[in-house]
């Protein structure tokens, strides 16, 4: 087999970095970098038929960072058409689980950063959420995806959570499942 050759070439005039770089850096990568942003989903969310389904960032009472939420997705809702309420910081109904579907977006740090915020979900469950704040409510059609993406200005203490609640008023009696993903970032707590 014949050995190839390649021409040598000049090295170019601009391999020395002469350029001085002003680099805008989106917060989200930003964080990422910073090894504080995380991402995760609650899969398989069942609600329907007069019960509901939920999902919640949690920020617990000793995590010592507040909760930025960047971004939120409902999806694979696939039977009904749906309602997605956002609350701040209530008591949601039901037993809450803790999904382990939770990483870092920055794989290349070494150790691997873990979250101090929990992502909760529960399904099947009856009733509504009681106190905190019904801040906001979203509609969904069967086999679509609502996303929102709020750039980290939804803040919690430890303590607070922001929380997504599934029903399908409008097509009651029938059973479904559904997705909730979300995108968000830890920053410590700085003591004065």
């Amino acid at each position: 087999m014949a050995k190839h050759s390649y021409p040598k070439c000049p090295t170019p005039s601009i391999s020395k970095s002469s350029l001085k770089y002003i680099v805008d850096v989106p917060i989200n990568l930003a964080k990422s970098l910073e090894g504080k942003y995380f991402v995760g989903y609650a899969d398989n969310l069942v609600f329907g038929q007069g019960n509901s389904a939920w999902a919640a960032l949690y920020n617990p009472v000793n995590s010592g960072v507040n909760l930025h939420v960047t971004v939120w997705t409902v999806s694979d809702v696939s039977e009904s058409t749906f309602r997605a309420q956002i609350w701040f910081n209530t008591d949601p109904p039901g037993n809450p689980k803790i999904s382990s579907l939770v990483t870092t977006s920055n794989l290349a740090l070494c150790p691997l950063r873990n979250p101090k915020v929990m992502l909760q979900y529960a399904s099947n469950v009856e009733g509504e959420p009681v106190g905190g704040i019904k801040a906001f409510v979203r509609r969904g059609q069967p086999e679509s995806t609502i996303v929102d993406d709020e750039q980290g200005k939804f803040i919690f203490p430890p303590g607070g959570s922001f929380l997504i609640f599934l029903s399908n008023p409008e097509s009651p009696e029938l059973e479904t499942a559904g997705r909730i993903a979300f995108g968000w970032w830890e920053e410590p707590i700085c003591s004065v």
